[in-house]
């Protein structure tokens, strides 16, 4: 499972040389959570983030190379671990966030800055190291961004009981990825050795096929100067046909996606688990864990508190396979006619001089996560496009850019 059996409780450990501290901004935790995806498109949601703040952005350097290598699911395991390094560093406290494929975009409290940073560096260290793959990383201060012009709002919205996902409006973390890949407010990699803390990171589902005819990954990303009003109706519509597609085009079956044994995944997760000890060793284990999970799920057997039936299609409520982060993204599994309105739709939008977009379809769809204990329901999981999903869809939009 999405653990298929990692450990039962996330392991926070201090992050070295870089003290913790516990008086923390409750801007975020205060803010409601919005239950309906379509009201999302309403300015009027979504909360300025304060002075102080800084604005995180990460992303691997060539990920269009790597999925024309086939590197998929490394490139979203890659994207998945700067989130799952920075919820440890943090201590599980509550931070928005959004996942992008080949890497995030966030914003931490002048509080957590410090441990951001280390944070960064480390998943920087530990992509070279493990996988040969360089990454950008940076933080960028709000102040700096607004003073460009342009500003950073966020909301929550409520996927299910136990999980909700941060979605940002305004500008701003567009504006901060496009300095980092300048080469502004950008972060080295730690020390040689250095590790994040990527407890909770698996990949360990099997990938997910349509049952409605294709997966469409896009990206929506409006035009400077287009008119609010003109890009949340395009918004609107899109997001209206998604929703009368079966689940709203949510590309997990309603009981959760299927596992097989022994998982493709197995050895991306060891590069994580491993921190200074055996890769060997830490493949054995991830072996053994989702074996025994994946017998659970087979018989419905109940171990202890944990059913793992029920958690399977807990794992499905939690995916986040629709966001808002200055553009619109979305995973769906799409019969062929929505996908022709949806399509039409974005082309028409994108000659009226309202929007940039780009699509990618495949026949399925996979999800990496982050699973602090098997036995509450705050996992979160992320799904994107089985053979390049947002990579590919973003090098087709740049390509419209450009062309």
């Amino acid at each position: 499972m999405a653990g298929l059996l990692p450990s039962l409780r996330v392991r926070f450990v201090e992050t070295v040389g870089v003290p913790y501290v516990t008086l923390r901004d409750q801007f975020y935790d205060t803010l409601p959570r919005v239950n309906a995806f379509d009201q999302l498109t309403q300015s009027e949601r979504y909360a300025t983030i304060p002075e102080g703040w800084w604005i995180g952005a990460a992303d691997i350097v060539n990920s269009t190379g790597l999925v024309e290598l086939g590197q998929f699911k490394k490139i979203n395991m890659v994207g998945a671990a700067v989130i799952s390094a920075l919820m440890n560093a943090l201590k599980g406290e509550a931070f928005p966030f959004v996942f992008g494929g080949d890497g995030a975009g966030f914003a931490v409290s002048p509080q957590d800055e410090a441990a951001a940073r280390d944070a960064l560096a480390r998943v920087a260290r530990w992509a070279l190291t493990e996988f040969d793959i360089e990454m950008r990383v940076a933080l960028v201060p709000v102040t700096d961004v607004r003073a460009a012009g342009v500003d950073v709002r966020v909301a929550r919205f409520q996927v299910s009981d136990g999980v909700d996902y941060a979605m940002f409006d305004g500008g701003g973390l567009n504006w901060a990825e496009t300095q980092m890949k300048a080469g502004h407010y950008t972060i080295d990699p730690a020390p040689a050795g250095s590790v994040p803390d990527l407890t909770g990171l698996s990949c360990r589902w099997s990938q997910m096929p349509t049952r409605n005819g294709t997966i469409l990954s896009l990206l929506v990303s409006p035009i400077e100067g287009a008119a609010p009003d003109q890009i949340a109706k395009v918004y609107d519509t899109i997001v209206a046909l998604a929703q009368a597609l079966d689940r709203g085009g949510h590309p997990a079956p309603v009981t959760g996606p299927g596992s097989s044994w022994p998982p493709k995944g197995a050895k991306l997760e060891a590069h994580a688990a491993h921190g200074a000890g055996s890769l060997g060793g830490a493949r054995l284990k991830v072996l053994f864990e989702s074996f025994v999970a994946w017998v659970l799920i087979k018989t419905g057997i109940k171990l202890g508190g944990f059913d793992a039936r029920r958690y399977a299609r807990t794992v499905g409520e939690n995916a986040d396979f629709r966001k808002l982060d200055d553009g619109l993204k979305m995973t769906l599994d799409c019969d062929a006619d929505t996908q022709a309105k949806i399509e039409a739709v974005l082309s028409n939008a994108a000659k009226a001089g309202l929007i940039n977009y780009g699509v990618a379809t495949q026949d399925e769809a996979m999800m990496t996560c982050i699973v602090p204990s098997i036995l509450t329901d705050d996992h979160v999981h992320f799904i994107d496009g089985a053979t390049g999903g947002y990579t590919l869809a973003a090098s087709r939009m740049k390509a419209q850019i450009k062309g």
